[in-house]
């Protein structure tokens, strides 16, 4: 990451990532730009982290491969893979989880499913617009706004689920599922945010 990132990077603090507000004029600019470069990356990495095919076996492997990261790293997380039929292929739920990371789940797997991409994507999205996910037609019971499902997407066949987690800082929920798909896919690189799980 350039100096210029890094500063901007720096910049951002516990109030600008929670929304509140509102900014000095100084803050705001930086904010949007903040905001720009973390859609910018997270669109590219949607369109790197994509699939040939996804079968059952694809999504116990990844699913495994995931649930062995985060052993490994000793994270708390609920870990699900969902088709957009509702088909769950693959969950799984490490001690100290429960039925309100099912909720979330639920709720991050219906906006990737609804809107074609990384819930993260949609957060950034509707902080930089000063939209809200009512002004798009999805209310808050069945829907949300934050980092953690990650879109499915088939090589010629578009959307076909998502890969779904709860139980860190909605950014690092991000991060974890990029990574571990990035890993699983054998692609190395791939630009990331600033963000460790």
């Amino acid at each position: 990451m350039d100096i210029y990132h890094t500063k901007v990077w720096r910049l951002r603090d516990q109030r600008i990532l929670q929304g509140s507000g509102p900014y000095p004029k100084h803050e705001q600019e930086v904010m949007d730009m903040m905001l720009e470069e973390s859609i910018r990356i997270l669109a590219m990495q949607e369109e790197i982290l994509q699939f040939s095919h996804f079968t059952n076996e694809d999504a116990w492997e990844l699913g495994s491969l995931m649930v062995a990261e985060a052993a490994r790293n000793h994270l708390p997380v609920a870990i699900s893979i969902r088709l957009n039929n509702g088909y769950t292929v693959f969950q799984y739920g490490f001690k100290g989880t429960n039925y309100n990371n099912e909720q979330w789940i639920t709720r991050k797997h219906n906006t990737v499913r609804t809107m074609e991409m990384s819930s993260l994507r949609l957060f950034m999205l509707l902080k930089k617009n000063q939209e809200t996910l009512e002004s798009k037609g999805l209310n808050e019971t069945e829907y949300v706004a934050r980092g953690g499902g990650f879109p499915i997407r088939v090589a010629g066949a578009g959307v076909i689920g998502s890969v779904l987690v709860s139980g860190l800082d909605h950014m690092a929920d991000h991060e974890f599922v990029s990574a571990c798909m990035s890993q699983y896919l054998r692609i190395d690189g791939i630009p990331r945010l600033p963000v460790s799980f």
